[in-house]
């Protein structure tokens, strides 16, 4: 199959990225998905049923904005749907990563706050984790349900399941999701070791927001912009 420069590489690193995610136990089995836009606003993203950390260039599947398939290749993940609400929503968004993240589900399973602001690097950079609503995998239910977070967060989990994070390239959704799981292994020990948080005070917040502008850090931010707040 012949593609363009452009496409070989895309693919490429999509296969990369599942690698990574995959020996980091952020993907397991066939869980998740990952996806990224080409110049022409087609997508390539991983197939249904696919084990993510063993992906091959010509495993990927190749979609337009409304998940119809554009070759005869394989099938796009029975997911799409939350790639194609992340990419109408957010035109600045160019790769999405859907992943299990272990401790990060886990604490959604148990209730525990993801956006409080208590770690000072989350704080200064995302802000928070917004939690979408549950909704039920596989239907058109599910995408739904970060309609609204994907317009102010590149990172948010949804209850019981997963996480999303959107990125300017693959690398970028990449960063983001190790980010959120490392930030959820703190909170998940901090837990342990406490049995309940308190946030860092407003006024300490308020500071470190305020070096946003200084570090020369544009992203969205929830606790600027109260995303899921």
């Amino acid at each position: 199959m012949r593609w363009s420069e452009e496409e070989a590489r895309i693919r490429t690193a999509i296969c990369r990225i599942g690698k990574l995610g995959y020996d980091r136990s952020y993907i397991v089995g066939a869980d998740g998905n990952i996806s990224a836009m080409m110049s022409d606003g087609t997508i390539l993203i991983t197939p249904t049923g696919a084990m993510k950390g063993f992906l091959e260039p010509d495993h990927i599947a190749h979609v337009d904005m409304t998940g119809r398939a554009l070759d005869d290749g394989p099938r796009p993940s029975s997911e799409v749907g939350i790639h194609l609400v992340a990419y109408s929503e957010r035109p600045d968004c160019k790769a999405i990563f859907h992943a299990h993240p272990p401790h990060a589900v886990a604490l959604t399973i148990a209730g525990i706050d993801m956006q409080m602001p208590v770690i000072p690097e989350i704080i200064v950079t995302i802000g928070g984790i917004p939690t979408a609503p549950f909704g039920t995998p596989g239907t058109p239910e599910l995408p739904e349900t970060i309609r609204s977070l994907v317009r102010c967060s590149d990172v948010m989990m949804m209850q019981n399941h997963g996480s999303v994070t959107l990125g300017a390239n693959l690398m970028d959704a990449y960063k983001k999701l190790d980010m959120l799981e490392h930030t959820a292994k703190i909170l998940w020990l901090a837990h342990v070791a406490k049995g309940g948080l308190e946030p860092l005070p407003e006024e300490a917040v308020r500071k470190m927001l305020e070096t946003r502008s200084m570090l020369g850090i544009k992203t969205r931010n929830t606790l600027e912009n109260r995303c899921g707040l």
